[in-house]
């Protein structure tokens, strides 16, 4: 069974970690939260040591607001799932949006939403923070210092960015060390091409998420039409899926990749793509479909 680490290593912080990880998002649509504890246990026997979350990752009624029964938070899975934790498993969560008491969505509350996290995961410092903006015109400098503030009491170890230009990047690097980007970043959604340029040249993880899914978002993955990444599937003996996580790997040494899946099978498809090597000709038959 292909580990993790096939797909090289990349520093975020001070914490060396495996480029392929692993996205929680999904964990909680189903009911049977025992499949999602065996997903997240069997993640980490296979060497996955980076996670991502999000206090607001929950269902029904959460990002993924499907299945019945009561609310499901992932921080609550893997805090139940992995605890004690491994020192070697770095969790990054991520703070900004927030669900409201009439079901809509809100942003802020930074502070509560740290020790919300804090709580849920069972830890007395977040490994690593992502402000989360909803608007890609918003001025990020006091949301970011809030956070500081909080990296210097001791409460988050590390920060990064998610959904933000290259000018966030600015902005919040002259207030405290960005460790990471998070963006919607794949095969089909490639609008962030200069941010990931940037990190790349500053040192800087750059992590996408809907790496799979593309366009589709929380909507999920479907068939590729791309006749490149079907094409360069059959070659390999592998799946679509594999591919496009594997192409996302091969953007650059400092691109890791967050699959997530709440299905133990898809869960080691996705850890295999990390040994999906692809050759200049693949990636050239790749682009040019997809483009």
């Amino acid at each position: 069974m292909t580990d993790a680490a096939a797909a090289g290593t990349w520093t975020i912080g001070d914490r060396v970690v495996n480029r392929m990880g692993f996205g929680s998002m999904r964990i909680t649509a189903n009911p049977d939260t025992g499949v999602a504890i065996r997903v997240l246990r069997r993640a980490v026997e296979l060497g996955v040591d980076h996670l991502d979350t999000a206090a607001f990752y929950c269902s029904p009624g959460g990002i993924i607001d499907v299945g019945p029964g009561p609310v499901r938070h992932a921080t609550d899975l893997i805090r139940k799932a992995l605890t004690p934790y491994a020192n070697r498993v770095l969790i990054a969560t991520k703070v900004g949006p927030k669900r409201l008491p009439d079901g809509s969505w809100g942003f802020g509350g930074l502070r509560e939403q740290v020790e919300e996290n804090l709580r849920r995961l069972g830890v007395e410092t977040l490994d690593l923070v992502n402000l989360r903006i909803t608007r890609r015109d918003a001025d990020i400098t006091e949301w970011f210092g809030e956070l500081a503030a909080m990296r210097d009491e001791g409460l988050i170890r590390h920060l990064g960015l998610s959904n933000i230009t290259p000018g966030h990047l600015d902005v919040a690097s002259r207030i405290a060390p960005v460790a990471c980007v998070q963006n919607a970043y794949a095969l089909d959604v490639r609008r962030d091409e200069e941010l990931l340029r940037v990190c790349g040249a500053r040192g800087i993880a750059f992590v996408p998420f809907f790496a799979i899914a593309g366009g589709r978002r929380e909507a999920g993955a479907t068939a590729s039409p791309e006749a490149g990444v079907l094409g360069v599937a059959r070659r390999h003996g592998v799946s679509e899926h594999q591919v496009r996580l594997a192409w996302t790997l091969h953007q650059g040494p400092h691109v890791l990749a967050i699959p997530g899946t709440g299905d133990p099978a898809h869960l080691e498809q996705n850890i295999a793509a990390a040994a999906v090597h692809l050759d200049k000709d693949d990636l050239a038959a790749i682009d040019q479909s997809a483009r």
